[in-house]
């Protein structure tokens, strides 16, 4: 871009932890002159705003940033770690072995470096969390050993190292035009308390503030590894045809029209177009269907999805950044940046509670003495009084208590919610989207009915199951399960073969049997009138029907389906009792969309593509508050663009990682205990807020008026913390669901798909 224009610039944020510190990056780079549209994403560590060079170059805006403790590097530069070492992100940068190379400046095609994992402790917030403790416990425990004195000046100690940080960051933003920042709150809070006497409160809270700002970098670099986790899914290298011969290239470098060979079992490396070959690819990965899907020459692929059985030769018809997987990245990163942030309450409060309290106290310092002649230390002994009741240290404490017995619970229970800000926009859902695959269904085929023309149902059963023994093909699996289920031993075959798109077929007792789809059954002109008959039925009913023929002969019809979870039903009926409305969004056909729906009683729309998930998502919240239910990485974009993301606990790592919150025990019916819990979190909250004002307020009007002294000042406070975190601990008892505790949770890679190398009877 050139000197004088106005255009957009993008640079990667580190150190960004929270709402908050999406908030200071905001304001510190908002107010300089030709700076407009900027948008700061959390997630994705994206600054992005449209800059006037003329009036301010790229490297103020950079200068701006560091300034209020946050690294920031170019799009496509190495990442910068935050200067002054009192803002790290949750994640890894160089050791100091390594770090000339890193700090060093990037070549023009250098691509951004990968952080390896690192330790909490390893940070210098972690060790800060540890420090701070340490020298709390050890003041404690100094009371029972040594003079007052002794423990008084650790207290002091444990105080100042935790807040020294802290107010590093609170005079750079005042510096950035930012004076009354939830940093600031926490350096007056802890000075006055110091000032007043009472270092061992100070030091308490000084080390709560340490301990949530640790959670919360940990818990945003959990959700950036997911984002990343999803362009994972697209291979490095694909096979390229090039003058007839194939070689391994970067599928990052394949071109729109080239073709690319997918072997069985290889995960398809662009979205493209078949030219050849015929073969069952499973796109549960991007569409969230559960049955694999035949693809035919003409027939369209998704980057992302697992070829099953046969060579596929596919034409490229988008470049790598346009495939299907980089759109869902593109969405996620998006349907963070439009999600206004939830600002924490006391940052918000204390724009106008510090300044009041602070401006109260040096009034009442120096008025009195200087118009009316009274007397200095009198007047002076209230304002510190008056400081004290100010000190914000039940507020603090309040929320983070309710949110901490809330979290405790909701774990007990197998409901897992990231924070606060979830939990209140929890509270605040009017409706719910469920996806269908692996969340009110078990995500799997089962057999639902089986219909015999020949012999009986166990003769039927071990036909089937003994040519499909051994089969990874979902169906396939369905089928052995049902025969194991009922007691049928599979009947012994050789020769098995799998009929790519059709079936399998085996030889048994020296005859031919196929297991296969109505389609089979019509090449090899078994499909009579009453058999089409009898599948059009039951594909009516939403279910995949295969025929046993043996010597092309029909022995008899299995029809399958991926039925509702047993509690899918009655949880859609009790968030209908909260005044809830729910609706189900799926990428299935629309005959088993609308039999799931009516069975469960829940509005539906049926062949959704993850983008499409996301549009219904944001024409819902437009004027309702949404919470969307989902397990598969094709719904991360839905999960980011609702405004809470819930995963089933048996859904993939992406899925549970760039959700809001999960249900770890597979209960469908733990949506609405989630509800519940929330909106009784959200009560508690009101009452701390009431209980630690209330008395703040009392007690600020008989302090100035001269009723009450220093150590009732102390008793307040300290009187109102006590109150606000016992009133907080009711929630240990809460019961969300009201049904009884059992089984952990369900392994989370059960909804992971599988490459196929067998049979495809769809």
């Amino acid at each position: 871009m050139a000197d004088g224009s106005a255009g957009q610039r993008e640079w990667r944020v580190t150190g960004m932890d929270c709402g908050s510190c999406a908030a200071k990056v905001r304001g510190a780079v908002e107010r300089l002159p030709g700076v407009a549209d900027v948008d700061v994403a959390l997630m994705a560590e994206r600054l992005r705003l449209t800059l006037d060079e003329s009036q301010t170059p790229p490297e103020r805006i950079e200068k701006a940033v560091r300034g209020v403790g946050f690294g920031i590097a170019p799009k496509g530069a190495r990442p910068e770690k935050p200067k002054g070492g009192f803002v790290l992100p949750n994640g890894a940068f160089p050791d100091a072995a390594e770090r000339s190379a890193t700090d060093s400046e990037p070549q023009e095609n250098d691509e951004p470096a990968e952080e390896a994992p690192r330790s909490w402790m390893k940070s210098s917030k972690g060790r800060l969390v540890i420090g701070t403790g340490a020298l709390l416990a050890a003041a404690w425990a100094s009371r029972l050993i040594f003079p007052a004195e002794i423990a008084h000046w650790v207290f002091v100690l444990a105080t100042l190292v935790g807040i020294v940080p802290v107010a590093q960051r609170a005079f750079a933003m005042t510096r950035a035009g930012m004076p009354f920042t939830i940093e600031m709150l926490m350096t007056i809070a802890a000075g006055g308390a110091l000032v007043i006497g009472e270092p061992e409160e100070a030091a308490l809270v000084v080390f709560l503030f340490a301990v949530g700002e640790l959670l919360e970098g940990v818990s945003a670099g959990k959700a950036r590894d997911s984002i990343r986790a999803l362009s994972k899914l697209v291979p490095k290298t694909a096979r390229l045809e090039v003058g007839g011969k194939t070689r391994e290239v970067s599928a990052e470098k394949l071109q729109v029209g080239q073709v690319v060979q997918v072997r069985p079992g290889d995960r398809v490396p662009c979205d493209g177009e078949v030219i050849d070959g015929t073969s069952g690819v499973d796109e549960s990965p991007v569409t969230g269907e559960s049955v694999p899907s035949l693809k035919e020459p003409g027939a369209e692929v998704f980057a992302g999805s697992i070829n099953a059985e046969a060579l596929l030769r596919v034409r490229v018809t988008k470049a790598a950044e346009d495939n299907t997987i980089a759109r869902i990245v593109r969405l996620v990163e998006e349907a963070e940046s439009a999600r206004a942030p939830t600002e924490r309450f006391i940052d918000r409060f204390s724009r106008v509670y510090m300044p009041a309290v602070v401006g109260a106290a040096v009034l009442v310092a120096m008025v009195p003495p200087l118009a009316f002649g009274l007397a200095w230390g009198e007047w002076v002994y209230r304002a510190l009084a008056l400081l004290l009741i100010g000190c914000p240290c039940a507020l603090v404490i309040s929320v983070p208590a309710s949110i901490t017995s809330a979290l405790s619970t909701g774990a007990r229970n197998g409901l897992l919610m990231k924070g606060g800000a979830v939990i209140e926009a929890a509270a605040r859902t009017t409706h719910v989207a469920f996806d269908k695959t692996g969340t009110l269904t078990h995500g799997k085929p089962r057999v639902t009915d089986v219909s015999v023309l020949s012999g009986s149902d166990d003769d039927l059963m071990a036909l089937a199951a003994g040519v499909e023994s051994g089969a990874s093909h979902p169906l396939g699996q369905a089928i052995s399960a049902e025969a194991e289920r009922r007691g049928v031993d599979a009947a012994a075959a050789t020769g098995g073969r799998a009929l790519p798109g059709k079936g399998a077929e085996a030889s048994i007792d020296g005859v031919t049997v196929s297991v296969g789809s109505p389609r089979l059954a019509n090449e090899r002109g078994a499909l009579t009138d009453d058999l089409r008959t009898r599948v059009a039925a039951l594909e009516a009913e939403g279910k995949t029907v295969v025929i046993v023929l043996r010597d092309d002969v029909p022995q008899g019809l299995i029809a399958l389906r991926d039925e509702p979870r047993a509690d899918a039903a009655d949880a859609v009926a009790q968030l209908r009792g909260l005044g809830i409305s729910s609706v189900m969004l799926t990428g299935d056909n629309p005959r088993t969309a609308q039999a799931i729906a009516e069975g469960l009683g829940i509005e539906h729309r049926s062949e959704l593509m993850p983008e499409d998930k996301v549009t219904a998502i944001r024409d819902l919240t437009t004027d309702a508050r949404v919470m969307m239910i989902g397990d598969g990485i094709n719904d991360a974009p839905a999960l980011a663009a609702a405004h809470v993301g819930v995963a089933m606990g048996s859904g993939t790592d992406v899925a549970l990682e760039t959700a809001d919150a999960a249900i770890l025990r597979n209960r469908v019916t733990d949506v609405a205990g989630k509800v519940r819990l929330a909106r009784a979190t959200m009560s508690n909250i009101r009452q701390n807020i009431a209980i630690a004002l209330g008395l703040k307020a009392v007690f600020l009007v008989t302090t100035v008026l001269g009723i009450t002294g220093l150590w009732i000042a102390i008793l307040a406070d300290t009187g109102a913390t006590v109150l606000v975190t016992m009133n907080a601990l009711r929630l240990l008892f809460f019961q969300p669901t009201g049904t009884p505790k059992s089984t952990g949770r369900v392994g989370r890679n059960a909804g992971k798909a599988r490459p196929d190398h067998t049979s495809a009877t769809t």
